[in-house]
């Protein structure tokens, strides 16, 4: 820029968003103190600059469940605490590393079982009350898994109840655990039907629905694509850390 200030418009185009998307950052207080000139217009720095495009880092969807911590570190940025808000960026880092290492788990968990290692000791079939006692899930989760197409539940030729057996405590462990990890139905199902297809390589990439099949809500297109969402929300991270870091280098320079 060659003028002395940046304008509300110079800001919004740096980081793709509205102009009046500015002026509620300022708002919020996601922003240093914003001087005015003689006209009463806002008169922004390279420092008010490199503050939205902190914001535009830490505050785009998606988010994990640390939303509020992510919002307390901007704050201590704009309001020149730039070692806490290091400390806090260290933090999400941490945190999304802890879900992707779960989600890896749960991949190298399923992958285990559909290269044919048993899950369980043989044990005689129970009904559900009990399946669910030992799995220490709801019974109305085994039931949601069966009416999505998770599992199909063999009954008892007498009388039509459902038997658990070591075949379905098997699957139903792989299927909470992926669920615990964060994928979703759809995409455990996808991956399920490849598996029961005889298609048990690469059941990682079918657990990754592509953009295109995904759903239109968007938090379902996340979990559809959990493990490549956790990624890139990992390299997010570390763009965090790179941006205060350039931050506090400005800072020292002034």
């Amino acid at each position: 820029m060659t003028s002395r200030h940046l304008r509300t418009i110079d800001l919004a185009r740096a980081v793709g968003v509205h102009n009046n998307t500015i002026r509620l950052y300022e708002r919020l207080g996601f922003l240093p103190d914003v001087p005015r000139g003689k006209n009463g217009y806002r008169l922004y720095s390279t420092l008010h600059l490199e503050q939205t495009k902190l914001i535009s880092l830490a505050l785009r969807w998606p988010y994990l469940n640390d939303k509020p911590q992510l919002i307390e570190m901007v704050k201590y940025a704009a309001g020149s605490d730039l070692g806490m808000a290091m400390e806090l960026a260290y933090k999400h880092l941490a945190h999304v590393r802890m879900e992707r290492t779960l989600a890896e788990a749960a991949i190298e968990f399923l992958e285990r079982w559909a290269a044919g290692y048993l899950m369980e000791a043989p044990r005689q079939p129970v009904h559900i009350s009990e399946a669910a006692q030992h799995l220490n899930v709801t019974i109305d989760m085994l039931r949601n898994w069966e009416r999505n197409g998770l599992i199909e539940i063999p009954r008892d030729p007498a009388n039509q109840y459902r038997l658990y057996g070591t075949t379905e405590f098997g699957r139903l462990r792989v299927i909470r655990m992926l669920v615990q990890s964060g994928y979703s139905l759809m995409a455990i199902l996808r991956m399920l039907r490849q598996f029961d297809a005889g298609k048990t390589h690469d059941l990682r990439a079918a657990l990754n629905l592509p953009l295109e099949e995904s759903s239109n809500e968007l938090i379902e297109v996340i979990a559809d694509r959990w493990l490549a969402s956790l990624i890139e929300l990992e390299e997010r991270a570390q763009a965090i850390i790179r941006q205060i870091g350039h931050m506090i280098e400005m800072a020292h320079s002034r």
